[in-house]
């Protein structure tokens, strides 16, 4: 005998059948676009995405952490990018040893948003150590961009380098 005749089930064939004609698709979360996985990646000339500050509300000073270079030799700089991907563009380099703000992160974590002074250090005149009133892209008069996480230490705010020779401990008691 035969089975009967079932149109929902050769609606779910044309279907299923549909479905494998589609190209498979990357996600790119940075520019909210889906791209076909072979397909050449894009210039990386107009590729921006502005530090954000703020972002924590205003009991939180603008950009809530501070960082220090890591994992690199003496002498090396670490590319600052204007987004956080490796095909940004380059648009600075902090040297080793540099401490600079951070202010927010990628979405991977691959990428910390920061904002530095020419100097090196966490000068107040970034305008990112005090509360700010709304969330908003980083405007100020140092300079700001991505920098992989790999290679930055967070640091407390103020904390110095590390002293060469520690100083002797205070107070003997008598050992």
């Amino acid at each position: 005998m035969r089975a009967p005749f079932q149109p929902h089930a050769v609606a779910l064939l044309a279907l299923l059948a549909l479905s494998a004609c589609g190209e498979p698709v990357r996600d790119d979360h940075y520019t909210n676009r889906a791209e076909p996985v072979d397909a050449p990646a894009a210039a990386p000339v107009n590729q921006v995405r502005a530090v954000r500050v703020g972002e924590l509300g205003a009991s939180f000073d603008a950009c809530g952490g501070a960082g220090t270079t890591r994992n690199l030799d003496p002498g090396q700089s670490l590319s600052v990018r204007a987004a956080p991907f490796d095909s940004a563009a380059e648009n600075g380099a902090v040297p080793s040893g540099t401490r600079f703000f951070v202010c927010n992160r990628s979405i991977d974590q691959k990428w910390l948003g920061i904002v530095f002074d020419e100097n090196g250090t966490l000068a107040e005149r970034c305008g990112v150590s005090s509360p700010a009133t709304r969330a908003h892209d980083y405007d100020g008069p140092c300079r700001s961009g991505w920098v992989a996480s790999a290679f930055v230490r967070l640091i407390a705010g103020g904390e110095q380098p590390p002293v060469a020779d520690p100083p002797a401990a205070l107070g003997n008691n008598g050992g």
